[in-house]
């Protein structure tokens, strides 16, 4: 297995098209780390660059110690699979997973060994037979993941491998990847525009966004602290609500006053504030939908929001609502927290009233928009 190392990585295309900028990272042996952010940040560019399919601008690719800028992608010992699964659809199964070993010159029996033992792991040896036009998209995917398995390489990349899958799919071939990944035991980098495959698969997560890192953390890291508002709204579903509005401290005390509402900062974050000496300022406050809670009219703490939209969920609803001033709100709500006359009063149109606990609470920087207590 290997570590993989980036310095100051830079991809420009012509003469002032920054793809990449500054890309540092170290990648530990037999790690599973997930590039993620929105389209265009960059994150396929990355892996395209360690798979040596782009040439790099600039910086330095380590793969076990060894500088591969110069190296074709061939001699770099690493398998790639592909968004578009890149199937010969004249050959067989068999002959798909077996096609890097023939190239190799691998004995035959030494092929068959790893191709029916790859074919076991991952489920699809009855299909060794067929052709890829005959095979679901899931199995197609099961056999391009299993043509790079047979080849034992250092690094396994994965560039948006479920993207073409529907939902249901997805999530099948997500826990299999996690399975996947006890059975084969390698490095991998995944990349992905999905943010909740990036959470449920990933060791560590590189958030991207115009070509720059802004956060590499674990899942419970960059969740639970997010470094600044685009980390903030891009990590969780449906994403966090984002306020403006003002942070006071007096005697000691912090509070938040959201349109008009007051909550008092306890806790921990309060702590925080003090250590940090952050004083009264106009903040960005963040609240996830799921840490909402329904209050009523009389609450000092509450806001009132006029819901928009109800999305029944089975298990929650995820209500779309404006506040008095006309920001939007989204809240998630378990239904088994509500009774039938609940569930009757959160109709389009009606008001209800809602807020939230000192802990569940994140604050940024109005200017620079990042975390106050990062």
């Amino acid at each position: 297995m290997a570590q993989v190392k980036l310095t100051n990585v830079k991809k420009i295309y012509g003469k002032d098209t920054v793809a990449v900028d500054e890309f540092n990272l170290e990648i530990a042996d037999k790690e599973f780390i997930v590039f993620v952010g929105p389209s265009g940040c960059g994150k396929s560019t990355t892996l395209r660059m360690i798979a040596g399919l782009e040439e790099i601008s600039g910086g330095t690719i380590e793969i076990d110690g060894v500088v591969v800028n110069d190296l074709q992608p061939r001699d770099r010992n690493i398998a790639m699979v592909f968004q578009n699964y890149a199937l010969y659809p004249h050959l067989t199964v068999f002959e798909n997973m077996a096609f890097s070993l023939r190239l190799k010159k691998v004995p035959n029996d030494i092929v068959y060994e790893k191709v029916t033992q790859a074919a076991e792991i991952l489920g699809i040896t009855e299909y060794l037979t067929r052709k890829p036009r005959a095979l679901s998209g899931g199995q197609r995917q099961r056999v391009a993941i299993g043509r790079a398995m047979v080849r034992d390489s250092k690094v396994f990349l994965m560039d948006e491998p479920l993207s073409n899958l529907d939902a249901k799919l997805r999530n099948q071939m997500r826990a299999e990847i996690i399975l996947l990944r006890e059975k084969i035991d390698t490095t991998f980098i995944y990349v992905t525009h999905d943010q909740t495959e990036a959470m449920t698969l990933g060791d560590r997560i590189v958030i991207m966004k115009d070509g720059f890192i802004q956060q590499v953390g674990t899942p419970t890291e960059v969740f639970d602290m997010p470094i600044n508002v685009f980390v903030a709204e891009f990590i969780g579903a449906p994403k966090m609500n984002i306020f403006k509005t003002n942070l006071i401290c007096e005697n000691g005390k912090y509070f938040v006053t959201p349109y008009g509402a007051k909550i008092e900062v306890t806790g921990k974050k309060a702590e925080l504030l003090k250590e940090k000496g952050i004083g009264s300022k106009d903040i960005i406050l963040g609240v996830r939908p799921e840490h909402f809670v329904l209050s009523n009219a009389n609450d000092p703490k509450a806001i009132p929001c006029k819901i928009v939209v109800n999305e029944m969920m089975g298990s929650e609803l995820h209500i779309h609502g404006i506040e008095e001033n006309g920001d939007k709100i989204i809240v998630r709500i378990p239904t088994i927290t509500l009774d039938d006359d609940q569930r009757k009063a959160l109709t389009n149109g009606s008001t209800i009233y809602v807020t939230f606990e000192s802990k569940v609470m994140h604050f940024f920087d109005a200017d620079t928009e990042r975390n106050l207590l990062y």
